[in-house]
């Protein structure tokens, strides 16, 4: 009957929003799409949004400059169907349309939602997203095998910050706000000579993290400590070669203390955790153009990463404890990880089309070499009781090919396909040693109709792939240590719009996506007197389903004032999963929360005036595979006000302005002494925070 009744939704939802573009579109058929160009970076030929025959959301330098301050985290609900896993300082670890991993505690990463900065992977480290200077950032949503192969099995979240300017121009950004917030910023950029740009950028934020330890009598052990710098540097060395350089330098050095017994603010932590990260990163995209039939794409980067993770494995402390101690846990790991990659593209001309002037082409291939090096330690009484070293070392190497067909003036067929191999290496300390190796492909096929110049509309068939693994827990048994690769196939239909003079934008996507040899994790604590013992697993479902809606809406009722809605629906499950340990078949899948949405209006005025509202929210979501508890559902509402004017700005804003408390991981398990009985824990969302902001262009 739940499912019926889904079905029914999905289908109303669907000629709903049908006959009412029909409608709008009746009149507009001559609208003049100009002004609303956005080129999508992460796409091979820098097409524009309107152009994007996916899903695809993207967060322009105007969405992130009203409706962000400091990090990717404060804009996640703007977009449909991506959620994430708060189980570190900052989001690292995110799932598109219910796809996705919720952490990494032992082995090898593994990602399923790729993560790029500037085309410089960080997929699984995405804590480094703040956003000052920031151009935009573009969600694409679905398989991506094709164009990103193994990484982006559920999508890809794509961060383009902003490049060297053609005249000189500086900007200074200045925060501060309730639990001891302040940041500073400031970047320059400008021609250095005739052939030489350059845009350097800083940032420096701190706050203490919305967490008291009452023990401590500390209000900054959750801190948040970060450093942004980034150098670019375009290059003209000739007409034809063109060298973008970017440097990369992020520092965080963020404080874990959010967990607590009673699910509240206040922690009791006699040993505080720690999440930091820095990172050092470069990379330089090389474009050629002196070939008369194509042009030569050349993208090389570099990526190294030292980690630190550490927790209160009890979360108490001796007082807290008390009668029941000794009772003091710890856990530590020690991440150090490299990234290198080549990708090397051929992409036709305009003008050069192959098969009687019909298709345009592209060909290109791309190899990838990831090490990363653990040390997990697990203390009690600050003593060490158990150890780990691990050593991973996979190289991924791939070819790859679109060819865009055009039919006819209206019509164009796209085709595209990835052939990726992976070859890795994994040994630790307590003997493992697994040399897994595989090969994958994946591709789409899309039918695109463009309805003059505000209509388009698309059907595509896509697979997607991500690489298989192991379990390196030593009472796993010899037949579960390594599982397949997973692959996906997804069907979507989509149109993107402009109606009403151009005053109304409108994107919606329907999506099915059937899961073959689905790789799902869960995790089981050995002895409930010791919060450290678990064995993590993961093994393959024969298979799942995800399916839903996604629609965003941009409606500007005059010059001065729009409206805007986000909005996605989601249902997922696992068709067959049947182990030992648990029986999930038919269940929802973990952090695949129903429905999720963003809704605003803001108003710039003549005058200066700028207003902005924004009310976001979610649906309840399991935590975990490993157990049945779920969140419940919330709704955050977001404010702001200030002027503008020619060279500054102010603005007063606040954030979950009705203090609602919310939450975004979960965990069920037994950590009190001397019952030891199964518990939901919960870490919150942050709680309600006042701010002003001030800008400065020069």
């Amino acid at each position: 009957m739940r499912t019926l009744n889904i079905h029914k939704h999905l289908y109303f939802t669907a000629t709903l929003l049908a006959s009412q573009l029909h409608l709008a579109l009746a009149d507009t058929a001559s609208a003049d799409a100009s002004d609303n160009l956005i080129i999508i970076t992460s796409d091979y030929r820098h097409e524009t949004q309107d152009e994007q025959s996916s899903s695809i959301t993207v967060l322009d330098q105007q969405l992130i400059e009203e409706g962000g301050e400091q990090h990717f985290e404060e804009l996640i609900n703007w977009v449909p169907n991506l959620n994430w896993a708060g189980g570190s300082s900052r989001p690292q670890y995110f799932q598109i349309r219910g796809i996705g991993e919720r952490s990494q505690y032992l082995g090898a990463p593994n990602p399923s939602v790729g993560f790029i900065i500037d085309d410089i992977d960080m997929s699984g480290i995405g804590g480094v997203a703040t956003l000052f200077d920031v151009q935009q950032i573009e969600v694409l949503k679905g398989p991506q095998g094709a164009r990103y192969g193994a990484n982006a099995l559920g999508g890809l979240i794509y961060i383009k910050t902003l490049d060297p300017s053609n005249e000189f121009e500086g900007h200074a950004k200045i925060t501060l706000a309730e639990d001891n917030t302040r940041s500073l910023g400031l970047s320059v950029s400008g021609p250095a000579s005739e052939s030489l740009g350059y845009r350097l950028s800083l940032q420096q934020h701190n706050s203490d993290g919305y967490r008291k330890n009452q023990f401590l009598d500390r209000s900054d052990t959750n801190e948040r400590d970060e450093l942004t710098a980034r150098l670019k540097l375009r290059w003209e060395i000739s007409h034809q070669l063109t060298a973008d350089i970017t440097l990369i330098n992020i520092d965080l050095n963020n404080g874990y203390d959010a967990w607590v017994q009673d699910n509240s603010l206040n922690t009791q932590t006699d040993d505080p955790g720690r999440d930091e990260q820095l990172t050092h990163a470069a990379a330089v995209k090389l474009n050629w153009s002196a070939a008369q039939a194509f042009d030569l794409i050349s993208i090389s980067s570099i990526a190294t990463s030292d980690i630190l993770n550490s927790f209160d494995g009890d979360w108490g402390n001796p007082v807290f404890w008390g009668e029941n101690g000794p009772y003091d846990f710890t856990s530590r790991t020690d991440r150090y990880r490299r990234t290198v990659s080549q990708e090397l593209r051929l992409v036709s001309k305009p003008d050069q089309k192959i098969f009687s002037n019909s298709s345009d082409w592209l060909l290109g291939v791309y190899a990838t070499n990831l090490r990363e090096k653990n040390t997990n330690l697990d203390m009690f009484n600050g003593d060490v009781f158990n150890q780990l070293n691990s050593d991973y070392d996979a190289t991924n190497s791939a070819i790859f090919g679109e060819i865009d067909y055009h039919v006819d003036a209206e019509n164009t067929l796209k085709t595209g396909l990835r052939l990726e191999h992976r070859n890795a290496d994994y040994q630790d300390s307590q003997g493992q040693n697994l040399s897994p190796s595989e090969t994958m492909i994946g591709g789409h096929i899309t039918l695109q109709h463009q309805h003059h110049n505000n209509m388009l509309g698309y059907a595509t068939l896509s697979k997607g792939f991500k690489a298989g693994g192991f379990n390196i827990d030593t009472n796993i048994p010899a037949d579960r240590i390594e599982f397949d690769a997973e692959s996906l196939w997804n069907f979507e239909l989509g149109v993107k719009a402009l109606a009403f003079d151009n005053r109304l934008k409108i994107a919606s996507s329907l999506f099915y996506m059937k899961r073959s040899k689905q790789q799902v994790e869960t995790s089981f604590q050995d002895d409930p007197t010791d919060p450290l013992s678990f064995t993590f697993l993961t093994a393959n479902a024969a298979k799942g389903t995800n399916y839903g809606l996604e629609t965003e809406l941009e409606f500007k009722f005059t010059d001065n004032w729009k409206l805007f809605a986000n909005t996605g629906l989601l249902f997922t499950q696992f068709d067959s999963f049947v182990s030992a340990e648990r029986n999930l078949k038919g269940r929802d899948q973990a952090h695949a929360p129903n429905y999720s949405y963003a809704l605003g209006s803001s108003y710039r005025g003549d005058n200066g005036l700028f207003l902005r509202a924004e009310l976001t929210g979610k649906d309840r979501f399991y935590y975990s595979n490993s157990h049945d508890q779920r969140s419940k559902s919330y709704n955050l509402l977001n404010v702001k006000m200030g002027y503008e004017f020619a060279q500054w700005s102010i603005y007063l804003w606040g954030r979950n302005i009705l203090d609602k408390e919310y939450h975004v991981r979960g965990f069920f398990f037994a950590n009190e002494p001397p019952d030891w009985i199964e518990t939901l824990y919960t870490r919150q969302g942050d709680p309600a925070q006042w701010g002003l902001t001030a800008n400065m262009n020069f």
